[in-house]
Parts: C-alpha cells; structure tokens; sequence
C-alpha cells in the first residue's frame, strides 16, 4: 500500500502539476525528460492503486451477491 503522502489524490495532483510544468513549454528537453520519468512512476503508482481498489470491489460485490443470495 502506499504511504501516506502517497495517497491517490495527492499522486493524481503530483501529475497534474508535471503535466502542467511539461505544457508550459519552459522545461529543457532535460529537464522534461526528468519530469517526464517522475510522470511515469507516478502513473504506475497510480495504476496500483486503482487495481487495488478494484480487486476489494470485486471481492466486496461477491461476497455481497453471495450473502443477498441465501
């Protein structure tokens, strides 16, 4: 699991603003390549996290299919 600085929200913010500071046009080809590599291992985080929370969503909706079901 993530740390706590590391929540969803604040990784999807993270990315936003490296995004934005891509977008700018002011980086360096250097400079966006770094960014460009934090990017990516945030949105892997990211990807994660959602995966994570989908596998509890499924077992949570089968267990309540299961229970909804006797």
């Amino acid at each position: 699991m993530p740390k706590k600085t590391e929540s969803f929200e604040n990784l999807m913010g993270r990315l936003e603003e490296i995004v934005n500071e891509m977008d700018s046009g002011e980086l360096s080809l250097e400079d966006s390549m770094k960014k460009y590599e934090e990017g990516i291992k945030i949105s892997n985080k990211l990807y994660k996290i959602l995966n994570e929370a989908e596998g509890k969503i499924k077992i949570l909706t089968e267990k309540g299919d299961k229970e909804f079901q006797l």
